[in-house]
């Protein structure tokens, strides 16, 4: 017998992130340096220190083109 292939389909996930960056900012107290920094001091140099995923969910389908397919979405989006 003659297994049938079923059809392949690309689904997207985008996982929702934030790029997390740190200084080291010379100031009178830690208000003042959050003020600084805050204010995009140009004495301030950031520095990527990673990404922090959070579980906001969703999947869908994409079309031949690419295209998210609405009716398939699961999740929040």
């Amino acid at each position: 017998m003659i297994a049938l292939s079923m059809p392949i389909f690309t689904v997207l996930s985008p996982v929702d992130a934030y790029v997390d960056y740190v200084a080291e900012v010379e100031a009178d107290s830690a208000e003042e340096a959050v003020h600084l920094a805050y204010e995009g001091d140009p004495s301030v140099t950031w520095l990527e220190r990673g990404v922090t995923e959070f579980d906001t969910r969703r999947v869908v389908a994409l079309d031949d083109d690419g295209e998210e397919i609405e009716d398939t979405a699961r999740g929040k989006g």
